[in-house]
C-alpha cells in the first residue's frame, strides 16, 4: 500500500489499524535543537481523543504518546521521531458480523475493490482513528512554526447542518474555541448545536458542517508554484480526513458571483508593510502566501455509520440489512478541529521548509 507518507521535507509516515495493537507516526525532517516533551503532544492528543464528552463517540482511549527516537535531552536531533500510541479499548466482537458485509458510505466495498483484503474491526486502515498520527506530527509541526516564525492556526466549528455561526475570525483566539464541547465560538449557535447533535444522537443518526480555519502571522512568500501551490497542498491534506467533502480558500465559491472590481484585494501600506485592504484571496496569491491571514474552510459530510437499519449487499453480491454496534461521533465536527490545525501546520511546516531551502530564511 502506498501513500501513507506526506510532505517533501518535513514527512510524515502514518501506520496502524484502528483496532491493531497501536497506532502512530514517523516524522522525517525535523531539525535539530527544537526543544520538545510529549507535553507539546499530549495537549493536542487530548483535544482529538474519543471520549471527550457526551456528544462524541463512547470509545475511550487515552491517547498517550511515547517518543520512541529523534529526541534527546529534550531537543530534536535531527533524526526520524518515532511516536507511539497505544489502543486500549478493543471491541473486535462488535463488528464480526460486518465482515462479509459493505457499510454504505464507508470505505469497505472499495477498499475490497482494490486490494482484495480489508480490516474489518473499525475500518481498520481507513478508520478516522489514524488521524491521531497526524495529530501528534501536527503538534511538532505547530510548535516548530511557531517558533521560527510565530505562525499561530486556529480552527473552528463555523456551521452544523443549518445552524451557522456568527464569527470574526479577526478577533476569535482559541480560548474562544475551547470554551464548550462543540468548540463553536459563537455561544448562542454553540448551544443549538450541542442540543442537535443530543438530539440527532438519540434517533440514531448523524450531522454534518463546516469548519473555517484561520492562520495568522503568515510571512509572505510559502508556496511552490506551478504544482506545489499552497493553496492546492492545503486541499490535498485537508481532503485527505476522513469525511471531508468539500474545501474553499477565501471567497470560495462565492466568488463565482463577482465581479473582478469586487474581488481584488487591492494593495495598501499598513504600519509599513504592504497588505491588502480585503481578503477575498484568503491570504494566498498564485499560489504564494502574502502575508495575509490564511482562512479557509471545510465542509464534512455526516458520519456514514449510524444506528438505523440500512439495506446493503455482502461480499456475495446478496442483498441484506444491517445495523451497526460499534461507537461513533454523531457529529464528527468538535473532534476535527485538531485535525484540521494539524494537517494545515505540516503543510506550511513543510514549505517553510522548503522556502529556506530555495530561497533562504522567511523575510
Amino acid at each position: 500500500m502506498t501513500s501513507n507518507t506526506f510532505g517533501v521535507l518535513f514527512r510524515v509516515t502514518n501506520w496502524g489499524e484502528s483496532h491493531g495493537k497501536s497506532i502512530g507516526v514517523v516524522i522525517d525532517g525535523c531539525p535539530p535543537l527544537l526543544e520538545l516533551s510529549t507535553k507539546d503532544i499530549q495537549k493536542e492528543l487530548d483535544r482529538r481523543k474519543p471520549g471527550q464528552s457526551k456528544i462524541t463517540t463512547s470509545r475511550k482511549e487515552p491517547d498517550k504518546v511515547k517518543i520512541l527516537s529523534g529526541v534527546y535531552e529534550g531537543k530534536t536531533t535531527g533524526a526520524p521521531i518515532s511516536l507511539l500510541i497505544k489502543n486500549k479499548d478493543h471491541k473486535k466482537q462488535e463488528y464480526s458480523k460486518l465482515k462479509n458485509v459493505f457499510r454504505p458510505s464507508n470505505a469497505d466495498f472499495t477498499w475490497q475493490s482494490k486490494f482484495g483484503i480489508r480490516d474489518p474491526n473499525g475500518g481498520g486502515r481507513a478508520s478516522a482513528r489514524l488521524t491521531a498520527g497526524n495529530v501528534a506530527a501536527g503538534a511538532i509541526a505547530k510548535k516548530l512554526l511557531k517558533t521560527k516564525t510565530g505562525i499561530e492556526i486556529l480552527a473552528y466549528v463555523k456551521q452544523i447542518s443549518n445552524i451557522k455561526a456568527d464569527i470574526d475570525s479577526k478577533k476569535i483566539n482559541k480560548c474562544d474555541v475551547e470554551t464548550n464541547i462543540v468548540r463553536c465560538p459563537d455561544k448562542k449557535a454553540s448551544e443549538k448545536m450541542q442540543e442537535l447533535i443530543t438530539k440527532t444522537k438519540n434517533n440514531k443518526d448523524s450531522l454534518g458542517g463546516i469548519i473555517e480555519c484561520v492562520v495568522k502571522n503568515v510571512p509572505a512568500g510559502l508556496g511552490e508554484p506551478i504544482f506545489d501551490k499552497l493553496d492546492a497542498d492545503l486541499a490535498k491534506a485537508i481532503m485527505s480526513i476522513n469525511a471531508t467533502k468539500g474545501f474553499e480558500v477565501g471567497s470560495g465559491f462565492s466568488c463565482a458571483k463577482m465581479t473582478g472590481s469586487q474581488h481584488n484585494d487591492l494593495f495598501e501600506k499598513k504600519q509599513g508593510k504592504i497588505a491588502t485592504k480585503t481578503n477575498n484571496s484568503g491570504g494566498i496569491q498564485g499560489g504564494i502566501s502574502n502575508s495575509m491571514p490564511i482562512i479557509f474552510r471545510v465542509a464534512f459530510k455526516p458520519t456514514s455509520t449510524i444506528g438505523k437499519p440500512q439495506k446493503t449487499i455482502d461480499t456475495e453480491g446478496n442483498e441484506t440489512v444491517i445495523v451497526p454496534k460499534g461507537r461513533h461521533d454523531p457529529c464528527v465536527l468538535p473532534r476535527a478541529v485538531p485535525i484540521v490545525e494539524a494537517m494545515t501546520a505540516l503543510v506550511l511546516c513543510d514549505h517553510m521548509l522548503r522556502h529556506k531551502a530555495q530561497c533562504g530564511d522567511i523575510k
